[in-house]
């Protein structure tokens, strides 16, 4: 059995025969030991990921996550010690953490990971070419297409979501506009001109003195009263013809498919 060492005690060669036994049969205690023994680096690195942010945790354990499998990779035959290999390989982890935790719009993880590379590419080649390079030509360094690179300089833009209460301009008073302003809404007069078209397809079916009871009393707002004297009839003659017009009017709705 493996005893646990206390992390600082280990000496490279003990190191290597922790990596050595866990590699050939993934020993826990041999695992154990290199945990705590790098716990301190990882911890390290993951700080200066996180820099007070309240994933900190998450970043530790993703380094964690980093060094197991640098452990599970590294190879002493190629001559580089371990601290060397897992420290790009916890590095490497954490910024792929990063990128898919920070981002608050999906985007696909190729377009992620061509941002950066694009980046640095436009450095270089303003450096060269003492002036902004061209797109076909960030695209040519790159042996990518120029949607490519299009593509990822626009989604990079996508970083992070504002807030819909975010100001992006102002108005000619002074008053800012939000992107409250700017967003669609949905509009009930849409639904209400259906409803008119239906309800003005159905009048068909009145006759004509049912239609001067209906826009007297609906569209007009004039009480039976009002549209009987308007009319010359009794209101009692009115309200029998409203009730007719109605009767009317919800069978032909009803039978062209409304409600």
């Amino acid at each position: 059995m493996w005893k646990r060492t206390p992390s600082k005690s280990a000496s490279k060669e003990q190191v290597l025969e922790w990596i050595q036994k866990y590699q050939d049969t993934e020993d826990d205690d041999a695992q154990t030991n290199l945990v705590l023994h790098y716990q301190y680096l990882v911890e390290s690195i993951a700080r200066k990921y996180s820099n007070g942010r309240s994933y900190h945790d998450d970043i530790a354990q993703v380094g964690m996550l980093g060094l197991l499998g640098a452990i599970r990779r590294f190879d002493p035959d190629f001559g580089r010690s371990f601290e060397a290999f897992a420290v790009p390989t916890i590095v490497g982890e954490i910024k792929r953490f990063l990128r898919d935790k920070t981002w608050d719009v999906h985007v696909p993880r190729r377009i992620k990971e061509l941002g950066p590379r694009i980046k640095a590419t436009v450095e270089l080649l303003t450096i060269e070419l003492q002036r902004s390079p061209l797109v076909s030509e960030v695209a040519e360094r790159l042996e990518v297409s120029e949607e490519e690179v299009l593509e990822a300089m626009e989604m990079s833009r996508s970083y992070q979501a504002l807030s819909m209460d975010h100001s992006i301009e102002s108005d000619s008073d002074g008053s800012t506009v939000t992107l409250f302003d700017v967003v669609g809404r949905e509009d009930e007069e849409y639904e209400k001109t259906n409803k008119r078209m239906i309800v003005a397809d159905a009048m068909s079916v009145l006759s004509d003195r049912e239609k001067q009871i209906i826009q007297l009393t609906y569209l007009e707002q004039l009480s039976q009263k009002e549209a009987g004297e308007k009319l010359g009839i009794s209101q009692m003659h009115v309200s029998r013809l409203q009730r007719k017009a109605i009767k009317k009017l919800q069978q032909a709705i009803i039978a062209s498919g409304g409600v």
